[in-house]
């Protein structure tokens, strides 16, 4: 199992420090401190310099972090900035460069998780090896996928994308990313993932590649309840019901604390039936700050055939 990070050649993002349930990053021109529940060692620098730097600090409302659900909370203005930016990845091979649009949200996110730079890299590299295989384009299904950077991604190295998340706006917002980084094409959906995945599978409709990021918790757009937990398993036996059985690539990724990456293989191991002798790669997604420490943020489980 492998842990893997963000490469040093993108500029716009920065781990500057972590500790004390805090992480305090630099995106683009802005630096912002942040709740991390996992930066459980000190600070390097002093919280003076914390203050100085940071243009923006969020502040958790009550229960932050409990029974696995983030209430929300407000940002603290420290420095002037906009309330929407513009950062860029460009991909490591290829010539393709990333316009993401970042945004203060009252959840603390901004738009983009910077250690699924490496699930970026891996989409792109598989996608166009299978591309670079087949007369014609590859098709990739991106669900819960958040604003989209791994549809992006896709799209790059030349799939027919769909990309489905059960927020409206979030789909917009991905929308703005693909406009903002040149490309066209991509299908958008405002469904339940689960739903769509088994009329997929009803269909007998296939993807050369699937890309899921499930939340703990999370509602359909008509109310459908999802609870990572007791509807993970069903999704990847979906998964494997619409994965097409060659010239193929699975991502799964993982928030969960509650979750592993051997949890993680052996579910997807069991849902696709998958021989013992067929590899997956699984490991850790992180961020490492100036200092050397090493924050761990999610889990990953890939499968190529």
């Amino acid at each position: 199992m492998a842990t893997e990070f963000p490469s040093d050649r993108w500029k716009d993002y920065e781990l500057m420090d972590s500790g004390d349930g805090m992480k305090l990053e630099r995106f683009g021109g802005y630096v912002l401190s942040r709740p991390e529940p996992k930066a459980l060692w000190s600070k390097e620098l002093s919280q003076k310099e914390w203050d100085s730097a940071a243009h923006v600090v969020f502040t958790p409302g009550a229960g932050f972090g409990k029974a696995g659900k983030e209430d929300s909370g407000t940002w603290d203005r420290r420095k002037a900035m906009p309330d929407q930016w513009w950062i860029k990845y460009r991909l490591a091979t290829g010539d393709s460069t990333m316009n993401l649009r970042l945004g203060l949200t009252s959840f603390k996110h901004v738009g983009v998780f910077p250690e699924q730079a490496a699930n970026w890299e891996y989409i792109f590299r598989n996608t166009s090896e299978i591309a670079a295989s087949m007369d014609q384009r590859p098709k990739v299904l991106n669900l819960f996928a958040y604003t989209g950077a791994a549809s992006l991604a896709a799209r790059a190295a030349g799939a027919d994308v769909t990309h489905l998340d059960s927020v409206r706006q979030v789909v917009t917002w991905a929308h703005e990313n693909q406009d903002r980084s040149g490309l066209d094409g991509i299908r958008w959906v405002v469904e339940d993932a689960m739903k769509f995945a088994k009329r997929e599978a009803r269909r007998g409709n296939v993807y050369n590649g699937i890309i899921l990021d499930p939340p703990a918790y999370g509602h359909g757009p008509d109310g459908e309840k999802w609870k990572l937990d007791e509807c993970l398993f069903e999704m990847m036996r979906n998964v494997g019901a619409i994965l097409a059985p060659e010239n193929s690539f699975m991502v799964l990724n993982l928030y969960s604390n509650g979750f592993s990456a051997v949890l993680g293989e052996t579910v997807v191991r069991q849902a696709l039936g998958l021989k013992a002798d067929i590899p997956l790669d699984s490991g850790e997604l992180a961020l490492k700050d100036k200092f050397g420490k090493v924050l761990p943020l999610s889990i990953f489980v890939r499968l190529r055939r």
